[in-house]
């Protein structure tokens, strides 16, 4: 097992109360792939903030950090899941060193 780092930005539209959710189905799915989640970092400095260049009709997005613990060999199968989570809008999943 590895330590990776997840940067997730998430749709606006959903509301706070819903972003939890989000998060939960994500951590289910690394556990899913044999991983553990070891800290989220979703408040600040994170959170909703403004993004860098629009998304799709989108100029906001709400940040999620996730420190992370994976076998090399789920990181595609992971990776696969996060593309068809459809409130996840962009992510980065990268080894720590």
């Amino acid at each position: 097992m590895r330590d990776y780092e997840l940067m997730l930005v998430i749709s606006p539209d959903l509301t706070d109360e819903n972003i939890p959710g989000v998060e939960e189905r994500i951590k289910q799915a690394i556990g899913n792939h044999g991983g553990e989640v070891t800290e989220v970092l979703d408040a600040a400095p994170w959170g909703r903030r403004r993004l860098a260049y629009p998304i799709g009709a989108f100029r906001d997005g709400y940040y999620v950090i996730m420190q992370l613990k994976l076998s090399p060999e789920q990181t595609t199968t992971l990776e696969r899941d996060l593309q068809l989570t459809e409130e996840v809008m962009r992510y980065l999943l990268v080894r720590k060193s």
